[in-house]
């Protein structure tokens, strides 16, 4: 079988040949919005100035755009560029709108409009358009004649998106600074723009080889990610007047749990689709995993069927706002607890649940205590990523088998609890993932309160007997050497403040830190821990040792590890 391999084709151009009738630069409509802020557009022009007051003859180069584009035809779809492409055009009417020259004012225009010709009835053409929902705000306030100071000065109710809003913003710092400079400045700048500033452009008429090669070909631009990429793949293969619409439904998604989320949401959804653990790239294992299997069709039912349902689930996971009884309150403190770990490999058994069972309150109480307790004793044992996450895929499989809550996965060996009872009765607080999360653990049994907030900015967790004891100290009188290195940093000598730590109040001797320290102030403390100490008179290892052993008492308890 031959492999027809596309045409590819890489040149350098400076912006003078860039912004002519050889390239019809168009955004596709499922590409992310426009999102440079006023910080990426000042160093641009801050670089462009940079080069200029260098007063060499120096190519400045600006980076890569990434073109599908026909070698015969001018129409060029930006897969990688349209950030500096964007602002690049901005600054260009900015420059246009300042300069008083009439003819250097016509020339500077055709770098942002294709000029009419009337002789052969074609209309003017903007070199660049934008996204629809984007498009005629732009042609509007950019790319018509004497516009950027009216855009500046628009209010947000004129503005539809937030990439309007950007570009309000950025042309009002452009012109902020560019009025400030000379004509003759101004004039120079331009001339260095359009003569010795280039982009490398890469030409492919293959959308997939555009693809391939966006990521090490970028430079300065926003990088596009995997789940931009696949969104070229799937709005690609609906109809076009279907594109828009489901467009508008994957960036409500993206939006609404964040970009970083939603990219997490991908790893989440092949871990599920496979129930086994990643070996490639998500680029190369979510479309042979999970795409392929919607892509002989229109790719509709991938977005409606697993897209949206996931991310709702995944915003619920975040959100934590199930309204309701004592279920659904316990729910949710369940969700807020495992998001104390470490890790996220716990996620998509969490989705799992969520997206099959998210209306069965009774169903989802008892599988996040499962999930909890199998999460906290492999966090307590530091169990490392690869057979955490191999336990996790194990359990999904059993899951999607129909075992429920009688998954084996969901069980602990004899071993597994007594290792994990043993890491508890250790020197805890020397495993800094492991002590905040066990501590407030057994803080909300305490409490009795499985909703019990810790949103506090600051949760630290403190001894009770300090750490390097002074000499003379009482607690030098009631800790030998030996007591004092055995139970410092033990479960029984630890609680939880929410201040941050004070070195010389760490050292107060039993009576003044409880007064001076442990309280917030107003004799009483914020969390349940702290209030058992402070309902001590004494701290001596009689105190420690029957308090050591009733918390692990809890949480063997809880976690049942008899």
């Amino acid at each position: 079988m031959t492999t027809h391999v596309q045409p590819l084709k890489a040149a350098e151009i400076n912006l003078g040949k860039l912004f002519t009738d050889d390239f019809d630069f168009v955004v596709p409509e499922y590409q992310r919005p426009y999102a440079w802020g006023a910080e990426e557009t000042m160093q641009l022009l801050s670089d462009l100035r940079g080069a200029l007051e260098r007063d060499t003859r120096e190519p400045y180069f600006l980076g890569t755009v990434v073109l599908v584009k026909d070698a015969t035809a001018p129409r060029s779809e930006v897969i990688d560029g349209q950030q500096r492409l964007t602002t690049l055009t901005l600054l260009i009417a900015v420059l246009r709108d300042l300069v008083t020259n009439p003819g250097l004012r016509s020339d500077i225009h055709k770098f942002i409009e294709e000029p009419a010709i009337a002789w052969d009835d074609k209309l003017a053409r903007p070199r660049l358009k934008l996204r629809p929902r984007d498009a005629l705000f732009f042609r509007e306030y950019v790319q018509t004649d004497s516009m950027t100071a009216a855009l500046a000065g628009i209010s947000d109710n004129l503005t539809a998106t937030d990439s309007q809003r950007l570009l309000r913003d950025n042309a009002g710092v452009l012109l902020a600074e560019l009025s400030t400079w000379s004509q003759e400045y101004l004039q120079r700048l331009f001339k260095m723009m359009a003569k010795r500033t280039f982009v490398v452009t890469v030409s492919t008429p293959d959308l997939n080889s555009a693809y391939r090669i966006f990521s090490v070909m970028n430079a300065r631009g926003l990088p596009l990610s995997p789940p931009d990429i696949f969104k070229s793949q799937i709005i690609g293969a609906m109809r076009e007047g279907e594109r828009s619409q489901f467009a508008d439904v994957w960036e409500k998604l993206e939006e609404d749990l964040g970009r970083d989320e939603f990219g997490d949401l991908f790893l989440y959804i092949r871990a599920i689709t496979t129930q086994a653990r990643a070996v490639r790239g998500l680029l190369q294992e979510f479309p042979e995993q999970v795409l392929n299997a919607y892509l002989p069709d229109d790719g509709k039912g991938f977005i409606n069927e697993v897209l949206q349902p996931y991310a709702l689930a995944d915003n619920r996971l975040v959100a934590q706002d199930f309204e309701g009884g004592a279920d659904w309150q316990n729910v949710n403190a369940w969700m807020k607890r495992l998001s104390q770990l470490d890790n996220d490999d716990w996620r998509p058994v969490a989705l799992w649940a969520l997206k099959e069972h998210g209306d069965d309150a009774v169903f989802l109480n008892a599988f996040f205590e499962k999930l909890e307790r199998l999460a906290a004793s492999m966090l307590v044992r530091r169990v490392y990523a690869t057979p955490r996450v191999q336990r996790y895929m194990d359990l999904l499989k059993q899951l999607m088998a129909g075992d429920g809550l009688e998954s084996a996965a969901f069980d602990l060996t004899v071993e597994e609890k007594r290792e994990t009872l043993d890491r508890l009765d250790a020197e805890i607080y020397l495993t800094q993932p492991v002590r905040k999360y066990v501590l407030l653990r057994l803080d909300s049994i305490l409490a009795d309160d499985p909703g019990a907030s810790y949103d506090h900015k600051t949760i630290t967790v403190e001894h009770v007997l300090p750490q390097h004891p002074s000499e003379g100290s009482q607690w030098s009188e009631d800790f030998d050497e030996e007591q004092t290195a055995y139970w410092t940093h033990r479960l029984g000598n630890l609680l939880l403040l929410n201040r941050r730590k004070n070195g010389q109040a760490q050292n107060y001797d039993f009576d003044k830190k409880k007064d001076r320290y442990f309280t917030s102030g107003k004799g009483v403390a914020v969390f349940a821990l702290t209030t058992q100490v402070l309902n001590e008179t004494t701290w001596t290892p009689e105190t420690v040792q029957p308090r050591h052993e009733n918390l692990i008492g809890v949480l063997r308890t809880a976690w049942s590890l008899e």
